[in-house]
């Protein structure tokens, strides 16, 4: 019996959180373990709790029924957090874990800090999805969950391309698949279509990238007053880093964005043995050796000024 279902024993109600922004792998794991939980123990009330989402996996089973409310005040038997390395990635929804009975976290950022009851964290993992596999019954992964992991994992991996991608990770994919999903739907649909607008961004983020550091780092800034212009959020942003990374000659790739007056964003990037994580924590930020991500308050040319100084201690 795994760690989660040994957990499971006794609950009547949980809830079910993941971070801000929500990102492939968490809504895919928000989802798998709702509809696994629907499906295996239908005694529980499960309630998942996450901001907006994307209309893009709205093909995932009960998308709509993801609360982004809150303001409910709830106490529930057990709190099921995962894809968050801190209780602070959580937002408003780090109530549901400050009030449950017990909690686990489970999750494969090499930064975790461990901050629930019981933690399951994997970093050599390829996301959330991958680790959350190996805690759920083989009766309990329907058609349903399979999109739900195989979701994640195309997206953490960058559809297999990136090095977190292992040997188990194409086993997990493949057993997925052969539960019957649409798989070349799920890649194009959620992962690689843009809209005219998003495609408008990511011209103009390229068109406005500049290198630093002997060309071996490149960044690009967007700006809240071209944010608001062009009418998107962060969600619109997705794989602008990843693009900028395949530069020829870079090492690392920079992106960063204003969210309101004097506040950034910052995504990283590295394509060789630089650790991003550890230039993420400085900042207050966490992630993986190769993607890692900040928020960073100032005027840009000192958040850039700033990141530079890190970059130049991690590449020595």
């Amino acid at each position: 019996m795994s760690i989660l279902e040994s957990m499971l024993t006794g609950v009547k109600t949980a809830a079910v959180i993941g971070h801000i922004h929500p990102d492939g792998d968490c809504v895919g794991s928000c989802l798998a373990v709702y509809n696994y939980l629907e499906n295996i123990h239908p005694e529980i009330e499960v309630v998942v709790y996450l901001e907006e989402i994307p209309s893009k996996f709205n093909y995932l089973k009960n998308f709509e029924k993801i609360c982004h409310d809150f303001t409910q005040n709830r106490q529930f038997d057990l709190c099921i957090c995962l894809d968050s390395s801190d209780k602070l990635r959580f937002g408003e929804a780090v109530n549901y874990l400050d009030n449950a009975k017990t909690s686990i976290c489970i999750d494969h950022h090499v930064t975790n800090l461990e901050f629930a009851q019981e933690n399951v964290v994997e970093p050599q993992a390829s996301s959330t999805c991958e680790v959350l596999y190996g805690l759920l019954k083989e009766e309990g992964i329907t058609k349903e969950v399979a999109e739900c992991i195989y979701t994640g994992i195309v997206h953490d991996t960058g559809v297999f391309k990136y090095d977190c991608t292992s040997a188990r990770t194409m086993e997990i994919a493949g057993k997925m698949m052969a539960k019957g999903i649409d798989f070349p739907n799920i890649i194009d649909n959620s992962f690689y279509r843009k809209t005219f607008v998003q495609n408008q961004v990511l011209g103009k983020a390229l068109m406005g990238s500049t290198t630093i550091l002997d060309g071996t780092c490149i960044y690009s800034v967007i700006s809240k007053k071209d944010m608001d212009f062009y009418g998107i959020t962060s969600a619109d942003t997705d794989g602008i880093v990843d693009q900028l990374r395949i530069t020829e000659g870079v090492e690392c790739a920079i992106f960063i964005y204003e969210t309101e007056t004097d506040v950034y964003k910052v995504s990283l990037r590295s394509t060789k043995g630089l650790d991003v994580s550890r230039i993420a924590v400085h900042f207050g930020g966490g992630g993986h050796i190769k993607a890692a991500g900040c928020t960073i308050s100032g005027n840009i040319q000192d958040v850039i000024s700033n990141l530079s100084d890190q970059l130049v201690k991690q590449m020595n």
